[in-house]
């Protein structure tokens, strides 16, 4: 059996936080350990208590996937959940693309979410049946057709600074001074920069890079420390 499972809850209507964090709490391995109704509350919470799922809405103050990418910045090992309305397939694509482990619509029953919560707290993902067709319909036409005219478009602005640095040559503790990151946040990074360019290491992303026709400066030991 699973140890328990450290629960946050961010949602910017506070019934429903409350009938979620009340159902959720009612399962013995279960434990609610913090609460919050917008971004900054979300990365605060991240910081501060490392749940082990956050369960996240999109529709609140600061905007919930906005809170995705600082998240795992500062933690990399966090895993997010989507909980929310939304339907649109650019949410569910932009959620799982800055790092979101689940998507699931909020008409699901409480029994059905804390099977999605242990499953997402064991290292695997989840997107709700009702959208993960139309996600793979849609990542297999216009997304697949931009990835392969520029594969770079699909890097986030950090992922691409990273990316940069480390086609100049950089190391990733060198690149994490650079950015003011810690080292394993660069790791992070970096690992998603090869799943996107579909690499395995530095140099065939390097090659990637310059081959969508991006060019690299060469990074001297003066920009580096400064």
């Amino acid at each position: 059996m699973m140890a328990g499972v450290r629960i946050a809850v961010v949602d910017d209507h506070p019934l429903f936080r409350e009938g979620v964090k009340r159902s959720l709490s009612e399962i013995s391995d279960f434990q609610i350990v913090a609460e919050g109704s917008t971004k900054d509350d979300a990365v605060r919470i991240s910081q501060e208590h490392r749940p082990d799922v956050m369960l996240l809405d999109i529709s609140m103050p600061g905007g919930g996937l906005d809170a995705i990418a600082p998240i795992l910045e500062n933690w990399p090992g966090q895993k997010v959940v989507v909980l929310t309305v939304s339907e649109t397939s650019d949410d569910v694509t932009r959620a799982l693309n800055s790092g979101a482990k689940g998507y699931v619509l909020k008409g699901v029953g409480s029994r059905a979410l804390a099977e999605i919560i242990r499953t997402v707290a064991s290292g695997e993902g989840y997107v709700s049946p009702a959208l993960s067709a139309r996600l793979l319909s849609g990542l297999a036409s216009a997304p697949e057709a931009a990835s392969k005219s520029d594969p770079i478009a699909a890097l986030t602005g950090r992922e691409y600074e990273v990316l940069t640095l480390a086609a100049a040559g950089l190391s990733n503790k060198r690149i994490a001074l650079k950015l003011d990151l810690h080292e394993k946040t660069v790791k992070h990074h970096m690992g998603r920069i090869f799943a996107k360019l579909n690499v395995t290491n530095r140099t065939e992303a390097a090659m990637a890079l310059r081959d969508a026709g991006h060019e690299v400066q060469p990074v001297t030991q003066r920009n580096v420390s400064g």
